[in-house]
């Protein structure tokens, strides 16, 4: 059986969604190719898309969250243009490893990628199973300008937004978003923080993307400034000035300060709370974890919709400006309650299996076919 995983790199999320399934087809026997849809065709055009979407959601959010919200509601959005400029993005080198490849499965991680998918799929180019992943806690705008077989949400209660989209709920995969395995697992607390060679008392773990998105110094000078004892775990991601600001600085809590890890899940066996921008990957994994959350500065758009999800859910709490990190971390850390509400409604929700379903869904999807098509013939 051969797999076909198209992504694209806007965005870290998306390329590990696809290395997690990747993995997991690869587990099963399966061969599996992942490709950037984009990147495969024009590397210029992957790096200039890659950035743009960098710099748009770093240094602009507010304009980039103007335009979400202009997509969701189709205002001065004409809502087939991704259409018609995918279309003119597809090139016959793309057509032609398809072909020569010739998978049994198709699976989009990205709304770019399903878009070419479809426009292959409506000029009877391609005629395999095709699926794409819904990376965040909502409905990107324009995946109901896209004809796919099956959409993988992060929840059934994501069902309606499906069905106003036009989009059968018969279509619905709401299995979760696929994460490592390592997230399923987990091990006690004091055998975390002695992994991590940290002291074995209450720990909070600050961690905001891979480019350390957000106002992290700030924060941290907050809870630098509270009572009680515990420590923090700063994970800067690749934001290298970030780790030097954070590091220089003479702080009166144990600060433990990295910059990219691997070991994310051990991080958070440790912690009794988690610190983060609501990404949809971050987000699925401390759910699986059923790790208390409390989440700050998400990038407008997806990430606005992930806090809705989490909060009318009962799975998170959110920052503000008038409810600021301490308050946030003194309900928790002070209320054992509060912290048990949390960890129950992250459990409940959580979904570490997510990528072992969808692999198992396809499969046995893929094998109906091929039997159906051998009957046919004979």
């Amino acid at each position: 059986m051969k797999i076909l995983i198209l992504s694209v790199k806007a965005g870290m999320g998306h390329h590990a969604t696809g290395m997690a399934l990747k993995n997991e087809f690869e587990a099963h026997g399966a061969a599996c190719v992942m490709l950037d849809a984009f990147e495969y065709v024009t590397p210029i055009l992957s790096e200039t898309i890659s950035r743009g979407y960098l710099l748009s959601t770093k240094l602009t959010p507010k304009m980039y969250g103007q335009f979400y919200r202009m997509a969701e509601k189709k205002q001065s959005v004409d809502p087939n243009f991704l259409q018609k400029t995918l279309n003119k993005l597809l090139s016959s080198k793309l057509m032609k490893f398809i072909k020569s490849y010739e998978p049994d499965a198709i699976i989009s991680t990205h709304i770019f990628a399903a878009q070419i998918v479809s426009y292959l799929k409506e000029k009877g180019k391609v005629d395999c199973l095709t699926l794409g992943i819904v990376t965040d806690f909502t409905v990107h705008p324009f995946w109901e300008e896209t004809s796919l077989d099956y959409y993988v949400t992060a929840s059934r209660l994501l069902n309606l937004q499906l069905e106003k989209k036009g989009i059968s709920k018969k279509k619905a995969l709401p299995v979760g978003i696929p994460i490592h395995p390592k997230f399923g697992k987990s091990i006690p607390k004091e055998e975390a923080r002695a992994a991590l060679r940290i002291a074995d008392k209450q720990t909070i773990l600050v961690i905001m993307g891979s480019m350390g998105y957000g106002h992290i110094m700030k924060e941290l000078l907050k809870l630098d400034e509270m009572r009680g004892d515990f420590q923090i775990l700063c994970v800067c991601g690749n934001n290298k000035r970030l780790r030097t600001l954070v590091s220089g600085h003479t702080w009166k809590k144990k600060m433990h300060v990295y910059g990219y890890v691997d070991n994310v899940d051990v991080m958070m066996d440790a912690a009794d709370v988690i610190v983060t921008k609501p990404g949809g990957l971050t987000t699925s994994a401390f759910l699986a974890k059923g790790l208390p959350a409390i989440v700050l500065d998400p990038i407008p758009g997806q990430e606005d919709r992930n806090v809705e999800f989490l909060l009318n859910n009962g799975l998170a709490i959110k920052v503000s400006e008038t409810f600021p990190i301490d308050e946030a971390v003194y309900q928790l850390l002070l209320h054992e309650w509060r912290l048990e509400l949390l960890s129950t409604a992250a459990k409940f929700m959580g979904k570490p299996d997510a990528a072992a379903d969808i692999c198992s869904f396809v499969m046995e999807a893929c094998e109906q076919k091929t039997d159906a098509e051998n009957d046919l013939n004979g």
